[in-house]
Protein backbone atom coordinates (compact mmCIF):
# COMPACT_ATOMS: atom_id res chain seq x y z
CA UNK A 1 0.00 0.00 0.00
CA UNK A 2 1.41 3.26 -0.93
CA UNK A 3 1.87 6.23 1.52
CA UNK A 4 -0.55 8.38 0.28
CA UNK A 5 -3.61 5.38 0.34
CA UNK A 6 -2.38 4.63 3.95
CA UNK A 7 -3.24 8.50 4.67
CA UNK A 8 -6.29 8.55 2.92
CA UNK A 9 -7.42 5.84 5.69
CA UNK A 10 -6.57 8.25 8.16
CA UNK A 11 -7.73 11.17 7.10
CA UNK A 12 -11.31 9.49 6.21
CA UNK A 13 -11.12 7.90 10.00
CA UNK A 14 -14.74 9.09 10.47
CA UNK A 15 -16.33 7.53 6.92
CA UNK A 16 -14.44 4.34 8.08
CA UNK A 17 -15.74 4.16 11.52
CA UNK A 18 -19.50 4.71 10.12
CA UNK A 19 -18.51 1.82 7.30
CA UNK A 20 -17.34 -0.18 9.83
CA UNK A 21 -20.81 0.56 11.79
CA UNK A 22 -22.39 -0.73 8.88
CA UNK A 23 -20.72 -3.71 8.75
CA UNK A 24 -22.00 -4.47 11.94
CA UNK A 25 -25.39 -3.64 11.59
CA UNK A 26 -25.07 -5.68 8.34
CA UNK A 27 -24.13 -8.57 10.29
CA UNK A 28 -27.64 -8.33 12.45
CA UNK A 29 -29.76 -7.36 9.49
CA UNK A 30 -28.08 -11.11 8.41
CA UNK A 31 -28.82 -12.55 11.32
CA UNK A 32 -32.42 -11.53 11.90
CA UNK A 33 -33.33 -12.35 8.33
CA UNK A 34 -32.12 -15.77 8.82
CA UNK A 35 -34.41 -18.55 6.39
CA UNK A 36 -36.28 -20.65 8.67
CA UNK A 37 -35.45 -24.18 8.11
CA UNK A 38 -36.25 -27.67 9.18
CA UNK A 39 -39.32 -27.10 7.74
CA UNK A 40 -42.14 -30.10 8.15
CA UNK A 41 -42.25 -32.18 4.74
CA UNK A 42 -44.09 -30.46 2.30
CA UNK A 43 -43.78 -27.02 3.83
CA UNK A 44 -42.90 -25.61 0.49
CA UNK A 45 -45.80 -26.34 -1.60
CA UNK A 46 -48.47 -25.19 0.86
CA UNK A 47 -49.87 -21.94 0.53
CA UNK A 48 -49.99 -21.19 4.13
CA UNK A 49 -47.26 -18.48 5.36
CA UNK A 50 -44.87 -19.53 6.98
CA UNK A 51 -44.83 -18.93 10.60
CA UNK A 52 -43.11 -19.78 14.09
CA UNK A 53 -45.09 -23.08 14.21
CA UNK A 54 -43.49 -24.22 11.28
CA UNK A 55 -39.86 -23.78 12.68
CA UNK A 56 -37.70 -26.90 13.76
CA UNK A 57 -36.94 -26.41 17.43
CA UNK A 58 -33.07 -26.88 16.40
CA UNK A 59 -34.06 -23.92 13.52
CA UNK A 60 -35.46 -21.46 16.78
CA UNK A 61 -32.51 -22.82 19.09
CA UNK A 62 -30.57 -21.51 16.03
CA UNK A 63 -32.51 -18.37 15.36
CA UNK A 64 -32.21 -17.33 19.15
CA UNK A 65 -28.43 -17.96 19.44
CA UNK A 66 -27.64 -16.14 16.23
CA UNK A 67 -30.04 -12.78 17.50
CA UNK A 68 -27.98 -12.56 20.55
CA UNK A 69 -24.30 -13.49 18.99
CA UNK A 70 -25.57 -10.71 17.02
CA UNK A 71 -26.65 -8.21 19.55
CA UNK A 72 -22.85 -8.93 21.61
CA UNK A 73 -21.36 -8.46 18.57
CA UNK A 74 -23.02 -5.06 18.20
CA UNK A 75 -21.51 -4.12 21.52
CA UNK A 76 -18.16 -5.56 21.00
CA UNK A 77 -18.48 -8.21 23.59
CA UNK A 78 -16.30 -11.15 20.71
CA UNK A 79 -15.91 -13.88 22.90
CA UNK A 80 -19.41 -13.78 24.45
CA UNK A 81 -20.94 -13.42 20.61
CA UNK A 82 -18.42 -16.23 19.09
CA UNK A 83 -20.27 -18.57 21.96
CA UNK A 84 -23.06 -17.82 20.61
CA UNK A 85 -22.10 -18.08 17.76
CA UNK A 86 -21.09 -21.44 18.35
CA UNK A 87 -24.08 -22.75 19.58
CA UNK A 88 -26.24 -21.40 16.71
CA UNK A 89 -24.32 -23.31 14.13
CA UNK A 90 -24.27 -26.52 16.28
CA UNK A 91 -28.26 -26.43 16.27
CA UNK A 92 -28.14 -25.76 12.62
CA UNK A 93 -25.42 -26.00 10.42
CA UNK A 94 -26.95 -24.78 7.61
CA UNK A 95 -27.50 -21.07 8.16
CA UNK A 96 -25.06 -19.00 6.01
CA UNK A 97 -26.00 -15.79 8.34
CA UNK A 98 -24.11 -17.76 10.88
CA UNK A 99 -21.17 -18.54 9.70
CA UNK A 100 -21.24 -14.75 7.45
CA UNK A 101 -21.59 -13.34 11.66
CA UNK A 102 -18.60 -15.81 12.73
CA UNK A 103 -16.20 -14.55 9.67
CA UNK A 104 -16.73 -10.97 11.31
CA UNK A 105 -16.37 -11.98 15.08
CA UNK A 106 -12.82 -14.12 13.72
CA UNK A 107 -11.84 -10.77 11.60
CA UNK A 108 -12.84 -8.50 15.15
CA UNK A 109 -10.55 -11.01 17.08
CA UNK A 110 -7.77 -11.07 14.31
CA UNK A 111 -8.05 -14.92 13.42
CA UNK A 112 -7.23 -14.47 9.72
CA UNK A 113 -7.67 -18.35 9.25
CA UNK A 114 -10.72 -18.57 10.99
CA UNK A 115 -12.45 -15.58 9.56
CA UNK A 116 -11.58 -16.26 5.66
CA UNK A 117 -12.68 -20.06 6.53
CA UNK A 118 -16.40 -18.69 7.74
CA UNK A 119 -17.08 -16.24 4.85
CA UNK A 120 -16.16 -19.16 2.47
CA UNK A 121 -18.40 -21.65 3.99
CA UNK A 122 -20.96 -19.02 3.92
CA UNK A 123 -20.53 -18.30 0.47
CA UNK A 124 -20.59 -22.29 0.17
CA UNK A 125 -24.27 -22.31 1.63
CA UNK A 126 -25.53 -19.46 -0.40
CA UNK A 127 -23.92 -18.42 -3.01
CA UNK A 128 -26.28 -15.55 -3.61
CA UNK A 129 -25.53 -14.00 -0.03
CA UNK A 130 -24.29 -10.47 -0.98
CA UNK A 131 -24.02 -9.17 2.60
CA UNK A 132 -21.35 -12.18 3.25
CA UNK A 133 -19.63 -11.28 -0.08
CA UNK A 134 -19.40 -7.62 1.39
CA UNK A 135 -18.28 -8.72 4.42
CA UNK A 136 -15.85 -10.90 3.52
CA UNK A 137 -14.48 -8.10 0.51
CA UNK A 138 -13.98 -6.04 3.17
CA UNK A 139 -11.91 -7.96 5.31
CA UNK A 140 -9.62 -9.28 2.42
CA UNK A 141 -9.36 -5.38 1.14
CA UNK A 142 -7.91 -5.16 5.28
CA UNK A 143 -5.55 -7.75 4.40
CA UNK A 144 -4.33 -5.65 1.11
CA UNK A 145 -6.07 -8.21 -1.13
CA UNK A 146 -7.19 -5.54 -3.48
CA UNK A 147 -8.15 -7.86 -6.71
CA UNK A 148 -10.12 -10.54 -4.52
CA UNK A 149 -11.96 -8.19 -3.23
CA UNK A 150 -13.00 -5.77 -5.49
CA UNK A 151 -14.08 -9.02 -7.62
CA UNK A 152 -16.35 -9.36 -4.91
CA UNK A 153 -17.45 -6.11 -4.46
CA UNK A 154 -18.62 -6.21 -7.89
CA UNK A 155 -20.21 -9.72 -7.30
CA UNK A 156 -22.12 -8.31 -4.65
CA UNK A 157 -23.60 -5.68 -6.73
CA UNK A 158 -24.50 -7.51 -9.42
CA UNK A 159 -26.99 -9.75 -7.24
CA UNK A 160 -30.58 -8.72 -8.00
CA UNK A 161 -32.16 -6.68 -5.60
CA UNK A 162 -29.67 -6.28 -3.15
CA UNK A 163 -30.56 -3.24 -1.06
CA UNK A 164 -27.35 -2.28 0.41
CA UNK A 165 -25.80 -1.44 -2.66
CA UNK A 166 -25.28 1.69 -1.19
CA UNK A 167 -22.83 0.36 1.63
CA UNK A 168 -21.20 -1.95 -0.88
CA UNK A 169 -20.42 1.24 -3.61
CA UNK A 170 -18.71 2.94 0.12
CA UNK A 171 -16.40 0.05 0.89
CA UNK A 172 -16.16 -1.10 -2.70
CA UNK A 173 -14.73 3.24 -3.03
CA UNK A 174 -12.85 3.10 0.20
CA UNK A 175 -11.03 -0.37 -0.52
CA UNK A 176 -9.92 1.04 -4.04
CA UNK A 177 -8.46 4.40 -2.23
CA UNK A 178 -6.29 2.31 -0.09
CA UNK A 179 -4.99 0.62 -3.49
CA UNK A 180 -4.06 3.82 -5.04
CA UNK A 181 -7.03 3.06 -8.04
CA UNK A 182 -7.59 7.21 -7.41
CA UNK A 183 -9.81 6.74 -10.67
CA UNK A 184 -11.89 3.70 -9.87
CA UNK A 185 -12.45 4.81 -6.39
CA UNK A 186 -14.22 7.92 -7.63
CA UNK A 187 -16.49 5.88 -10.07
CA UNK A 188 -17.35 4.23 -7.10
CA UNK A 189 -17.93 6.65 -4.12
CA UNK A 190 -19.83 8.57 -7.03
CA UNK A 191 -22.41 5.97 -7.36
CA UNK A 192 -22.35 5.59 -3.93
CA UNK A 193 -23.20 9.54 -3.84
CA UNK A 194 -25.73 9.52 -6.31
CA UNK A 195 -27.79 7.08 -4.44
CA UNK A 196 -27.65 9.51 -1.32
CA UNK A 197 -26.26 12.38 -1.36
CA UNK A 198 -26.78 13.41 2.59
CA UNK A 199 -24.39 11.12 3.60
CA UNK A 200 -21.83 12.02 5.25
CA UNK A 201 -19.35 9.20 5.15
CA UNK A 202 -19.37 9.00 1.29
CA UNK A 203 -19.10 12.46 0.80
CA UNK A 204 -16.07 12.46 3.13
CA UNK A 205 -14.13 9.76 0.85
CA UNK A 206 -15.26 11.50 -2.43
CA UNK A 207 -13.59 14.71 -1.15
CA UNK A 208 -10.54 13.00 0.23
CA UNK A 209 -10.18 11.20 -3.54
CA UNK A 210 -10.57 14.95 -5.51
CA UNK A 211 -8.25 15.65 -3.54
CA UNK A 212 -5.43 13.02 -4.11
CA UNK A 213 -6.65 13.40 -7.61
CA UNK A 214 -5.75 16.87 -8.22
CA UNK A 215 -8.58 18.23 -8.16
CA UNK A 216 -9.44 20.69 -5.27
CA UNK A 217 -12.37 22.87 -6.36
CA UNK A 218 -14.70 19.78 -6.56
CA UNK A 219 -13.10 18.49 -3.68
CA UNK A 220 -14.12 21.79 -2.13
CA UNK A 221 -17.42 21.25 -3.05
CA UNK A 222 -18.21 18.08 -1.15
CA UNK A 223 -16.30 18.93 1.92
CA UNK A 224 -18.17 21.65 2.44
CA UNK A 225 -21.51 19.95 2.57
CA UNK A 226 -19.97 17.52 5.12
CA UNK A 227 -18.69 20.53 7.04
CA UNK A 228 -22.05 22.60 6.81
CA UNK A 229 -23.57 19.94 9.09
CA UNK A 230 -22.42 20.42 12.61
CA UNK A 231 -23.32 17.12 13.68
CA UNK A 232 -20.61 15.18 11.83
CA UNK A 233 -18.17 17.82 11.93
CA UNK A 234 -14.44 16.44 13.38
CA UNK A 235 -10.78 16.82 13.18
CA UNK A 236 -10.58 14.55 10.18
CA UNK A 237 -13.20 16.64 8.04
CA UNK A 238 -11.45 20.40 9.11
CA UNK A 239 -8.39 18.51 8.30
CA UNK A 240 -9.07 17.86 5.21
CA UNK A 241 -11.10 21.33 4.84
CA UNK A 242 -7.93 22.90 5.68
CA UNK A 243 -5.58 20.63 3.29
CA UNK A 244 -8.10 21.78 0.38
CA UNK A 245 -8.02 25.36 0.90
CA UNK A 246 -3.90 25.24 1.29
CA UNK A 247 -3.89 23.60 -2.39
CA UNK A 248 -6.28 26.30 -3.75
CA UNK A 249 -3.90 28.62 -2.28
CA UNK A 250 -6.70 30.35 0.17
CA UNK A 251 -5.03 31.42 2.96
CA UNK A 252 -7.84 32.70 4.94
CA UNK A 253 -10.05 29.48 4.28
CA UNK A 254 -6.62 27.52 5.53
CA UNK A 255 -7.07 29.90 8.68
CA UNK A 256 -10.45 29.65 9.32
CA UNK A 257 -10.88 25.57 9.14
CA UNK A 258 -6.96 25.33 10.76
CA UNK A 259 -8.65 27.55 13.69
CA UNK A 260 -11.82 25.43 13.86
CA UNK A 261 -9.76 22.73 14.36
CA UNK A 262 -7.35 23.75 17.01
CA UNK A 263 -9.92 24.90 19.18
CA UNK A 264 -12.13 22.33 18.82
CA UNK A 265 -10.21 19.46 18.69
CA UNK A 266 -6.89 20.50 20.46
CA UNK A 267 -5.71 16.96 21.28
CA UNK A 268 -5.87 15.73 17.80
CA UNK A 269 -3.10 14.60 15.30
CA UNK A 270 -5.13 16.77 12.78
CA UNK A 271 -4.20 20.06 15.05
CA UNK A 272 -0.57 18.82 15.68
CA UNK A 273 -0.23 18.44 11.84
CA UNK A 274 -1.52 21.71 11.09
CA UNK A 275 0.39 23.20 14.08
CA UNK A 276 3.06 22.15 12.17
CA UNK A 277 1.89 23.05 8.93
CA UNK A 278 2.37 19.02 7.36
CA UNK A 279 -0.34 19.07 4.79
CA UNK A 280 0.95 16.86 2.39
CA UNK A 281 2.26 14.33 4.97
Amino acid sequence: MSARAWHLSRAGLTCLVGLLCALVLSACVSAGSTTVTGLPSGAAESKDRITASDESDASKRARVRLDLASAYFGRGQMTVALDEVKLSIAADPTVAAAFNLRGLIYASLGDEKLAEESFRRALQLNARDADSMQNFAWYLCQQKRYGEANALFEQALAVPQYRDSLRTQLAQGVCLARAGQWAQAEQALQRAYELDPSNPSTTMNLAEVLYRRGEPDRARFYIRRVNSVPDVVNAQTLWLAARIEKKLGNAQGVAEAGNQLRNRFPQSLEAKAYERSQFDD
